[in-house]
Parts: structure tokens; sequence; C-alpha cells
């Protein structure tokens, strides 16, 4: 069965647009219903989350028709990160978790997202069987096996204590001046008090949601505001989240950014050096830089890559047994402490090591030189494939042959949104810009064509 629902990261499109209506939402409630409730067990749960987004009340309400329609009971968290509801749905013995967010998409994108009773994310068979209970049609329950739904009104203190319990015993804040960038998103409240109440001096950025600013400007995509800030007012460390707080980037105290593949990089070797490394390996994307691969193989850590998308990284961590693992874009794994990417206890763990080591940000931030990386995004017209378009291919073929050993392409469609990834890696500069801009306008080229 092709997949016409699911993408890389449950579903997810442009809010009031199929598939992302009210309409789809009810019929994915009740076809997921369907499909975890337990037989033989009395009662059936699902938690549901949700960022700030002005159409998460629109699809918190119809994902709860249709999970009540399936005979199970709702229990509602209002806005808390992804990580939150990865934790929740297990500790409150669900059988399922949800979460409504477009994660570091605009406003009027969102996305649904299915976590199972172990507080994961869905495999691919999973969320095929759901697509095709919805297309099928699922069979409400009788009328005195509907589902209740209620709101859980201590979800956010909940996470917040687990998130705290992620230090080593006895380690502290104190004295440490930390911007917390927010995103105007799902971390609005609970990421400031958790800095807070560990003893930090808390500078918050993006923590003031009107229901259409999520990401705007600030976040992890937009880091030039929570920089300036932090050289401003001489914090010790930015913590940067995306709109569901599953993905950080970290700036130093100069205002430099650290992203994904050096967190990854700082943590795995200190993990190795302390022996808590599973396996000596880190688990990452494609599209992690080359210069990780070469510094982690320096250090005797091998370099595990999967297909992009923090759901495939988990999947490869559980498979070989491994805990630490992530993507460039700012989800880090941590499987000891989380189901999920979380970029908050990321930010804590990176707070952590400044204060074991007793460096500055600056220090560690920079673990490895990057091998030089050039990534374009190219939107395209739905129902396209402008990677099957002949000019499009060969010219990809030529890049690749033009690179050969010394560096490699990479072309991916998003499975979040309309857009085809160019991403490109060598160490001579202007061949690398050249490669890349060649493919990105041929694709561009072959998008126009296809829209008329």
């Amino acid at each position: 069965m092709t997949r016409k629902l699911f993408g890389t990261d449950g579903v997810r499109g442009t809010a009031n647009v199929h598939p992302m209506t009210a309409e789809m939402a009810m019929r994915l409630g009740a076809a997921a219903g369907r499909y975890f409730r337990r037989e033989g067990s009395g009662v059936h749960r699902v938690v549901i989350g949700k960022d700030t987004r002005l159409s998460g009340y629109m699809f918190e309400t119809a994902l709860t028709a249709g999970f009540t329609s399936a005979g199970m009971n709702v229990l509602l968290l209002g806005p808390v990160p992804t990580p939150a509801v990865g934790m929740l749905t297990p500790s409150m013995r669900a059988d399922a978790g949800v979460m409504i967010s477009a994660s570091h998409n605009p406003h009027e994108d969102n996305g649904i997202k299915f976590f199972g009773p172990d507080g994961f994310k869905l495999s691919d068979e999973a969320e095929t069987t759901i697509e095709r209970l919805v297309e099928e049609g699922v069979t409400p329950a009788r009328p005195g096996n509907i589902g209740r739904a209620k709101r859980i009104d201590d979800g956010r203190f909940r996470y917040a204590e687990r998130v705290k319990a992620t230090l080593p015993a006895g380690q502290q804040l104190d004295g440490m001046r930390v911007v917390i960038d927010c995103a105007n998103g799902a971390a609005h409240r609970v990421a400031p008090e958790i800095l807070w109440e560990l003893g930090a001096e808390v500078i918050p950025l993006g923590v003031e949601p009107d229901g259409t600013n999520i990401n705007e400007g600030c976040g992890s995509t937009s880091t030039e505001a929570a920089s300036r800030l932090v050289r401003e007012r001489r914090a010790d460390l930015g913590i940067c989240l995306d709109g569901d707080a599953d993905r950080v980037m970290i700036i130093d105290e100069k205002g430099q950014v650290a992203d994904g593949d050096q967190i990854m990089a700082l943590f795995a070797s200190d993990w190795a050096a302390a022996g808590r490394l599973a396996g000596q390996t880190l688990v990452a994307t494609v599209m992690s830089n080359l210069g990780l691969e070469r510094f982690l193989s320096g250090r005797g850590i091998a370099l595990h890559r999967t297909a992009v998308g923090d759901r495939y990284v988990v999947e490869a961590m559980r498979k070989g047994g491994f805990n630490l693992g992530g993507e460039q874009s700012g989800h880090i794994v941590m499987t000891d402490h989380a189901t999920t990417g979380d970029g908050l206890v990321a930010g804590l763990q990176f707070l952590s090591a400044m204060i074991a080591s007793g460096r500055r940000a600056s220090d560690l931030a920079e673990q490895f030189a990057r091998v030089p990386q050039k990534l374009v995004s190219v939107r395209y017209p739905r129902g396209s494939d402008p990677l099957a378009d002949k000019g499009v291919t060969s010219e990809i073929a030529a890049a690749e042959k033009r690179l050969g050993a010394s560096g490699r392409v990479l072309i991916r469609a998003s499975g979040t949104e309309p857009v085809i990834r160019v991403m490109a890696e060598t160490e001579d500069e202007a061949l690398l810009v050249d490669v890349v801009d060649g493919i990105a306008d041929r694709i561009s080229a072959a998008s126009m064509a296809a829209s008329g």
C-alpha cells in the first residue's frame, strides 16, 4: 500500500487543507483508536498534547471526537513539548499518545504524530495499518462504550520533574546565566520554569505565543535574536528550541551557533570517555557532516547512519542497543532519558558538561572542523515529481561525477512538506556552490514546467 497520509514524521500539512482538515483528524482519531484498543482491557486511554498553533484547538477537538467514538478515553495535556507526550504515554498507562504539532514549520501548518504505549513513535508498518483503517472506515463503539475526555492539569509539571532528574545528582545551575528561546511554542512555560528551579538566571525569549507567531523570527531555525541577546546580556549559554521543543541549537557566549552535529560530537566523546556510550556508537542520519564522521573515527567511535528523520534514528538505536543519536537539525536522542528528541534535556546536558569541565561554552561548542556543506531547499507543486525529470537526474549524475571520492551529493524529498533538499559536501567550496546551485536550478525549472 502506497502511503498517502503519513510522511517521515506523522501526518503534516497546511491547516484546513487536505490532509490536515478537521474531518481527517476525526477519522484518524477513530482509526488510531481502533488500532490501539487493547482487546480484553476495560479501559482504553490516549494522551493528547499540542503546541501553540491556532489550529491546535480544532485538531485537538476533532481527534478527541474520533478517539471517543472508538471507545477510548482521552487525556488532554494542553501545550506541552513533544517529548512530554512520549514520557507521559507509558507513565499514565495509556494505549497511545498523540502530539499535535508541525514542529519547526510556520504557524499555518500543523501535524499529528502518534506514539505507541511504550512512548516511542510508530513504525512505518503501524502507520500504514492506521492509514488503511482510515480508508476502510471504522465501526464506532456502541453507545455505552463511547469514551470520555478530561483535562490533565499537571502534565507539564510531571515532565519538568523528569527533565530536572536528568542532571547528575546534586548538580545545580547556580551562577549560570542562560538565554532560553522557546520559539513561542510548546515549551514557552515549562522550559524557563525548569531552568529557574535548577538555579539559573533565566533570560527568556519567544515566550509570548499568540497562535500565529510560533517559530516566527525565533527558535532553532531562526537563532539571530537569541544570539544577539546572549551577547547583549553576557549570558553563559543560549538554548534555542523549536515549536514543539524536540530540537535544539546551542549558542555559546560569543553568539556562535552549534548545531546537532557538534552537540552529538561533544556528548559522544564525553560518554565514550566515561564508559557510558553504548556500543561505542553514535547514530545519526545521512545529513550529518563528514567532519563528524572523521572526528568520531579518530576516537574509536562508530557512526551508524540512517535515513533522515528522528524516528529512523530511534529505530536504529533500539535495534542496535545504542543510547545516543540524533540529527544535524538538532534532534538529540538520549534513550537513557527520553523516547524521542528532547531539546531541553540536551541543553541541560550541555550545561552539565560546562559545569563538570569548568570550561566555557565556546570551548565545547566546536568539537570538529566542518567539511564545507551547502544545503538548498527547493519547493515544488504538490502532486508533481521533479526528481523524475530527465534533466534533473542528468544534472545529479554529472554532479556526482565531478565530486568523485572527494565529496558527496544527497538529494531527498522532504517527508513533511513539498520540498526537495539538495545537499553536497566537499573541501572545494567553489565546486560545492556550483554543484548545489546547478541541481537546485534544474529542479526549479522542472517544477515550473510541471506547474504549467
